[in-house]
């Protein structure tokens, strides 16, 4: 496995690199340029000075020169400016929007995971019952919906429509992040138990926005992926020997079931991450998603680039992991 490993690693090599083309391309080819602000907030600026700005800038250079410019500044680390905050694009992405999104998102996953798989299983084993059902119901209805008219519902249902004067159910946040943070835990300002009721409290409606489409999505595929197993001869035969019906679900039939569900999740990790930016901009969550929004607006290249090059890192990561997780999940699938 460790050669199989290395060798999917230096594959990623030259399909990061084509994937960085293909984004500074076409962030590259975007109408306007980063100066069309500039344009707009100061009008008495003159040609003469947008001129020398886009000399400062390297915008008079031709697009292959600018992207190997930056491309050496990348592997060397450095991601350059950001242009609208003032600081290094690595220090505002990684440390100050990336620990939000792998808040919000790996609570968001972690709780779609921990309901679809259950509910899923129990579908299945309870098929053409009423509870597989109203189950499956509610999944269509879930990964119908958008997640725009999903976060504005519940933003109406929970923090706007609620009345004040309800006692035992106060309104929830409609958005950001709350104001205190972990260095007021460690200098004493705040207790521990505070500082996670607080930002609890914040994640409620963003995750349970995000949690709902893929709860649904992959409840759906739990129940089809289980249901299909339990059909083979090995789990017929596993019967046929009078074993548990709870040995033959978890024992031979569950593992094999969770091979697509690996796939599904692995593939879905990075989306989640990039999905949230619809997520975080209903709900004002200072994460990378509302950072690769804000950076496309503005024409931020510098974040825009880093953020959707670590996406496309993500994504090739998370494939690696899904397909060594097969060998874990299957015994009978072998790297070597």
């Amino acid at each position: 496995m460790f050669a199989y490993t290395m060798r999917r690693l230096l594959q990623m090599v030259p399909l990061l690199f084509a994937a960085s083309v293909v984004i500074y391309t076409l962030l590259a080819l975007q109408p306007g340029d980063p100066l069309d602000e500039l344009r707009r907030n100061n009008p008495r600026i003159t040609q003469e000075q947008l001129e020398a700005l886009k000399r400062s800038y390297g915008l008079d250079q031709p697009i292959y020169v600018r992207y190997f410019k930056w491309l050496g500044r990348a592997v060397r680390g450095d991601l350059g400016y950001s242009r609208d905050y003032g600081i290094p694009a690595a220090e505002f992405i990684f440390k100050q929007r990336l620990p939000n999104t792998l808040l919000l998102s790996g609570v968001a996953l972690l709780l779609a995971l921990l309901v679809a798989i259950p509910v899923g299983i129990f579908s299945a084993v309870r098929q053409y019952s009423t509870a597989d059902y109203a189950i499956t119901f509610l999944s269509f209805m879930g990964f119908s919906m958008p997640i725009f008219f999903l976060g504005i519902l519940l933003l109406y249902l929970f923090a706007v429509a609620i009345p004040e004067n309800i006692s035992g159910f106060p309104r929830l946040p409609t958005g950001g992040v709350p104001d205190l943070l972990w260095s007021d835990v460690r200098s004493g300002n705040a207790g521990l138990f505070q500082f996670i009721g607080r930002w609890a409290w914040h994640l409620i409606l963003p995750v349970t926005a995000l949690s709902l489409i893929q709860m649904a999505a992959w409840t759906r595929f739990m129940r089809a992926s289980l249901l299909e197993v339990m059909n083979q001869d090995f789990v017929r035969t596993a019967r046929a020997k009078g074993l548990d019906e709870r040995v033959v679900l978890y024992k031979h039939a569950l593992r094999n079931a969770l091979i697509p569900i690996v796939t599904i999740v692995g593939l879905a990790v990075p989306g989640i991450f990039g999905g949230a930016t619809i997520t975080e901009t209903i709900f004002s969550w200072p994460g990378m998603g509302r950072a690769i929004f804000d950076a496309l607006v503005a024409k931020d290249y510098n974040v825009a680039m880093a953020s959707l090059a670590f996406l496309a890192l993500l994504t090739a990561l998370f494939n690696l992991i899904a397909d060594l997780l097969y060998a874990v999940v299957d015994p009978r699938i072998r790297y070597n």
